[in-house]
């Protein structure tokens, strides 16, 4: 299957979600949905296997893997405000759900190995990733290779054994019977077999066709979880740095104009309705703001309501009302989000305050309309799509300039589009602020996206100002943005795991760390 270009909605900004951790909560709570979907009814009994040498095995719990795969399993959405409870709503709808600590085969710090049944029904075990941002991917069912992401109608075929004459057979026939698919793919290991069928639409009446082969075991069939689907023939207008100015210049094109094209021909929807889904975004991120301000109440956390406090000082403070309303507008929705109220990652949960944060207190003070904000979401997510093609989101794999780093080079450029900048401007920006980020280790207190995860938020956003301003001024960026995107991933790549949200490196492992970890945890 050909490898999708990175979607604004998909990838970058989104999902719109609860919890403290796409690549936790969001992310598992797709990975249920994708299971429960494979399940001949309601799931009864998951076992759920994370290995020691992983991220998951110290932060599943604190970073909200096991809600959000219970909801998922439940059928909740991300947005669902029952989420928070959705082990006890498990327990009390006889679903047996547990989570072990065990060593087996993965090369991927984000995996799980789950067994799940419904009922009496027949267990199947699924290895699934966690990607970063909440983007997920099923690699294996019942030990056939698959490649599911949420962004296709799929169907499975299998078959009792390994019948190579069988797959071609039925292949044949779904080819003719769905002539507008977009990938067929095959898998076989010992006496087993797998046809995987990827569409743009359900599969249904067709399927009646195929249900009587001899050799069929089952056919299920999963919806897709994410907001913008795939398709084989995915054409978008660029990929490359280098392609976006000479387009720019070519025709023109602001960068939210360039973002607006980009995401409408990779999801084959209309720019208007681009743009409306873009004004969701930014609505939901006004509403996270506004609650956070107001205050947020939830126990099991380590900060209490603090953005407050901006305003209520601010008389004392330096650098006037932007820079008060960058800190106040990053931590109230960083306390929305640890809250478990509804949230914008953009690009990840964990660095969800910096975009939302930065951009409204600009729009705030120069008196713009909701329009800007919107075209400025946009122009980040620009950015956003260049990190996402050459690196990752995931602070697992990067450290946390994957998150809040990427975050403040998308803000810079969100920033610049704001004050009229050219899309060179906006690249510049953005450019520079990576490279001030670039190195920045993830080390979780208490193994909560809580601390240092504020005070980054707020650093990437003052940078994202300062890195604007330096664009906006003519600075030179020495290093173009494409070259900054491949080092920061190549640097990500060196950090040791201790530093890439395992808790066990930095400030994770300090005496104060750990007795907050032990009074939260109430440990004795």
């Amino acid at each position: 299957m050909d490898k999708q270009p990175p979607s604004i909605f998909n990838d970058v900004i989104g999902p719109v979600m609860r919890g403290s951790s796409s690549s936790h909560t969001a992310a598992s709570v797709r990975i249920g949905a994708l299971i429960r979907q494979c399940l001949s009814g309601p799931c009864r009994y998951c076992r759920v296997d994370f290995d020691p040498g992983g991220s998951l095995a110290s932060t599943y719990h604190e970073q909200g893997a096991d809600i959000g795969l219970a909801g998922g399993l439940l059928g909740m959405d991300l947005s669902n405000p029952e989420l928070i409870k959705a082990l006890e709503i498990a327990r009390n709808n006889n679903l047996d759900i547990s989570f072990n600590i065990t060593s087996f085969p993965n090369n991927h710090p984000n995996t799980y190995r789950i067994n799940a049944a419904a009922g009496k029904g027949e267990e199947m075990e699924f290895i699934c990733l966690s990607t970063g941002g909440g983007m997920i991917e099923i690699q294996r069912i019942n030990n056939l290779a698959v490649s599911i992401c949420g962004d296709f109608h799929e169907t499975l075929f299998f078959f009792h054994e390994d019948d190579s004459a069988a797959l071609e057979e039925l292949g044949q026939k779904i080819t003719k019977l769905i002539p507008g698919y977009d990938y067929l793919a095959t898998a076989t290991t010992k006496n087993k077999g797998l046809i995987n069928l990827k569409t743009g639409f359900k599969v249904e009446e067709q399927l009646k066709g195929l249900a009587e082969h001899p050799k069929l075991r089952s056919i299920i069939t999963i919806e897709p979880v994410l907001p913008i689907l795939s398709s084989k023939n995915c054409r978008v207008p660029f990929e490359r740095v280098e392609e976006i100015i000479s387009l720019a210049e070519k025709e023109n094109l602001q960068s939210w104009e360039l973002a607006l094209r980009y995401e409408s021909a990779r999801g084959r929807i209309p720019a208007a309705e681009t743009y409306n889904m873009a004004r969701d975004l930014v609505r939901i991120m006004d509403e996270s703001i506004r609650k956070g301000l107001a205050g947020t109440d939830y126990s099991n956390r380590i900060l209490g309501p603090q953005a407050y406090k901006i305003q209520a000082q601010r008389s004392k403070l330096i650098g006037g009302r932007l820079t008060a309303d960058i800190i106040a507008n990053i931590s109230a929705v960083m306390e929305s989000k640890s809250a478990f109220g509804v949230i914008v990652a953009a690009p990840t949960a964990g660095s969800c305050g910096t975009l939302p944060g930065t951009l409204t207190a600009l729009a705030a003070d120069m008196k713009m309309d909701q329009d800007h904000l919107i075209k400025a979401v946009l122009a980040a997510g620009l950015i956003g799509i260049l990190i996402a093609r050459n690196s990752t989101f995931a602070a697992e794999e990067n450290g946390c300039q994957a998150e809040c780093g990427s975050a403040s080079g998308m803000a810079a450029a969100g920033l610049v589009q704001m004050m009229g900048g050219s899309v060179r401007e906006s690249l510049d920006a953005a450019a520079m602020a990576l490279q001030n980020i670039m190195g920045m280790v993830c080390d979780p207190v208490a193994e909560r996206v809580e601390v240092p995860c504020l005070g980054k938020n707020i650093m990437a956003g003052l940078n994202a100002v300062g890195c604007a301003n330096m664009a906006l001024a003519g600075f030179d960026r020495v290093i173009p943005l494409d070259e900054t995107i491949k080092a920061m991933d190549s640097c990500g790549k060196m950090l040791p795991p201790e530093l890439r949200c395992t808790g066990r490196g930095g400030l994770s492992l300090t005496t104060t760390a750990k007795e907050i970890y032990k009074r939260l945890n109430k440990h004795p």
